[in-house]
């Protein structure tokens, strides 16, 4: 089945709506912050299922486990009840929201980006909660629905997985890797962080990778 973006990124806004605005919300008020929400994607991007591992929202510091998502094992403290954007997340902590500013502030992201961090005086998720938005800046202006350039994806995907030889004892094949290297939802040629250039790209230099024999003979 071919991949629809915009269908996956509708589905994902709905689902983001049913966890994040309070069912006790109704009328304007319910109104207002769906489009808050809204306001966010608009900004960010659209809804995500997880990211690619070379965002730098997501570190890596366990070779061999890819996290696509941000979580204490990378360097996330003080996360609770989160909704992933493509470039932020939004997260309601019942207690220490100051963890994740922390937490930004410690983790070591490339030079092309750089990670925020605001308060928002907005009532997600529930009474007692805390509304923190973590957003990521990049150096250059972003593609279509806030995708992530060719210029900056190639790389960082480069950053993250070559090093890997040094651990690895097979190479994974790119069907294996593609929700890894493309994040999700995604499709055949694309997802909802790169275009169908820069994933055709990611794809190429991969499979040279792979092919080079560095990470070991390919696991069927």
């Amino acid at each position: 089945m071919a991949f629809r973006s915009q269908e996956a990124a509708e589905e994902n806004f709905e689902r983001a709506k049913r966890k994040m605005i309070p069912r006790e919300l109704v009328g304007d008020a319910k109104r207002d912050l769906t489009d808050h929400l809204r306001g966010l994607v608009k900004r960010l991007g659209p809804v995500v299922d997880g990211y690619p591992s070379w965002h730098p929202l997501v570190p890596q510091p366990d070779r061999g486990v890819p996290f696509t998502h941000p979580c204490d094992r990378n360097g996330w403290i003080g996360l609770d009840h989160t909704v992933h954007f493509v470039n932020g997340f939004l997260t309601c902590p019942y207690s220490g929201a100051d963890r994740v500013e922390e937490s930004a502030n410690a983790i070591r992201v490339p030079h092309c980006a750089n990670l925020n961090v605001e308060v928002l005086d907005k009532p997600y998720y529930g009474a007692g909660t805390t509304a923190v938005l973590v957003s990521c800046e990049w150096d250059i202006e972003l593609g279509e629905d806030n995708m992530i350039p060719k210029s900056r994806a190639v790389p960082l995907m480069l950053e993250t997985e070559v090093p890997n030889w040094k651990y690895s004892q097979v190479g994974e094949t790119w069907e294996t890797m593609r929700p890894n290297l493309l994040g999700a939802p995604y499709g055949a040629r694309s997802s909802l962080f790169v275009s169908q250039d820069t994933a055709l790209a990611i794809k190429k230099i991969y499979e040279m990778i792979v092919a080079s024999g560095m990470y070991g003979p390919v696991h069927p």
